[in-house]
């Protein structure tokens, strides 16, 4: 979606909902330095961080200046240059089943002061976000989700799951094969170089992995602020193939609580082949002077317990939904994706909102291509809808946000038939469904955004 961010009008809707409270809705000018720090204050504040300063500040300067950044002010506070709530958001890339991509829209950094909730602030950013979507051309928004009882009020679900595994290293005794390449420590400034293309191929291999920002990779290799301690205590470790071609690469860092052995950290892996992964996770669970190994935003698929005699080593600390989805055009998100079998499916699709409500016709070749129809357009598709009401409807009816929540294939549409949040129109369509939408490889995100 190459555009001009700035191009995209304020939403009027959101504008006159906040000043009717006091409030002025903006745009931050991404070349406005001194108003893109004072939001980063703000955000910083809403996620109860310290405030950025240094190389740290100059890294968030340098990816907010290539996001759309919108701030709440309020005009009557001393510090009325900090905005009172944030959001930033921009065009990115999603992988989805079959090795695809489908454009969607990333919203990040929502916070609203405690000073002024309930003021229907939260509401005007989540719409207004979406607004800027459909401006965008966005088939979806997502976002990562601190808290979990928020975004469904306007359409999102969750639609990919995490979770922290821990590892008794005391217990570890490896079951899988020897890899053909090699593990090797190399700088985190020669990793920043090859990170870029490691992780695209990475990202398409996961549905639900979203494509990486420069600022992220400066962040998690400390390459910004390459004498922090965090980028002295962090470690970098590549996995080179037989050919000597990098296929993966893992950041971690050692832990010391007391004077025992470490905690051996890490919460970024990227892994361009299977070969590559059970190099690194090898890599990582026999090190020496370890007590524990916790690996953060992990799948809930891990081929972990498979690779080890013991899988009572493994033990799961958390699990929770991570990557939430909200469809904005069911043609544009269905066609996308690949689906694994053939046949054809009708879905009447409810949306409060109104931007994916319709009767969808979705016909499935056998290579796992989709062709979505909107059915019920008006008076040139009235022949065609009479033809099809002669004949029962194959298909569903659900909510935009439960067509979220199958979308990656994270839930099966019977399970949630089973929570009456899906209703089989015609027996038999569940079953389909479940077929259809279900992904080989689990959606997993292994980043916040």
């Amino acid at each position: 979606m190459p555009f001009d961010l700035r191009d995209i009008p304020l939403d009027q809707k959101a504008e006159a909902a906040l000043a009717a409270r006091g409030l002025a809705y903006r745009v931050i000018d991404p070349q406005d330095r001194a108003a893109l720090a004072a939001w980063a204050q703000a955000d910083s504040r809403g996620f109860h961080q310290p405030a950025p300063h240094g190389p740290e500040l100059e890294r968030e300067l340098g990816v907010l200046a290539e996001r759309r950044v919108h701030g709440v002010y309020d005009p009557t506070l001393d510090e009325a240059e900090i905005p009172v709530a944030t959001v930033a958001s921009w065009p990115t890339g999603l992988s989805v089943p079959g090795g695809r991509s489908v454009d969607g829209w990333a919203v990040s950094s929502v916070t609203v002061a405690p000073t002024h909730r309930r003021r229907g602030v939260a509401r005007a950013l989540m719409e207004g976000e979406l607004h800027n979507a459909v401006a965008a051309g966005a088939a979806l928004a997502m976002l990562t989700a601190t808290e979990a009882t928020i975004y469904g009020r306007y359409g999102y679900a969750p639609a990919a799951r995490a979770t922290t595994l821990e590892v008794d290293r005391s217990r570890v005794a490896w079951a899988g094969g020897a890899e053909p390449g090699r593990v090797q420590f190399v700088p985190a400034a020669v990793m920043r170089e090859q990170a870029p293309a490691i992780a695209r191929r990475a990202v398409a291999r996961t549905p639900g992995e979203i494509d990486r920002w420069s600022g992220l990779l400066d962040r998690v290799l400390g390459t910004h602020h390459p004498d922090s301690d965090h980028a002295r205590a962090v470690r970098v470790a590549r996995y080179d193939d037989r050919r000597d071609q990098p296929q993966g690469f893992v950041v971690y860092r050692i832990r010391h609580e007391g004077q025992g052995a470490g905690v051996l950290e890490f919460d970024f892996m990227a892994a361009a082949s299977d070969e590559a992964e059970r190099a690194l996770w090898r890599f990582l669970l026999e090190q020496d002077f370890v007590s524990r190994i916790r690996g953060r935003l992990r799948s809930i698929d891990e081929p972990l317990p498979w690779l080890l005699a013991d899988r009572r080593a493994i033990r799961v600390t958390e699990s929770h939904d991570h990557l939430w989805l909200r469809i904005l055009d069911p043609v544009a998100a269905l066609e996308a994706r690949g689906y694994t079998g053939s046949g054809s499916l009708v879905l009447d699709v409810d949306d409060p909102q109104g931007y994916a409500a319709g009767r969808f016709e979705i016909e499935f070749s056998a290579k796992g291509h989709a062709e979505v129809r909107r059915l019920e357009q008006g008076a040139r598709d009235a022949t065609a809808h009479a033809a099809r009401r002669s004949r029962p409807a194959q298909g569903l009816r659900l909510g935009v946000t439960e067509l979220a929540a199958i979308y990656l294939g994270d839930v099966a549409p019977s399970l949630l038939a089973r929570a009456g949040r899906v209703v089989e129109t015609t027996p038999g369509s569940l079953a389909l469904a479940d077929r259809l939408f279900s992904s080989p490889r689990a959606p997993h995100l292994s980043v916040w955004f």
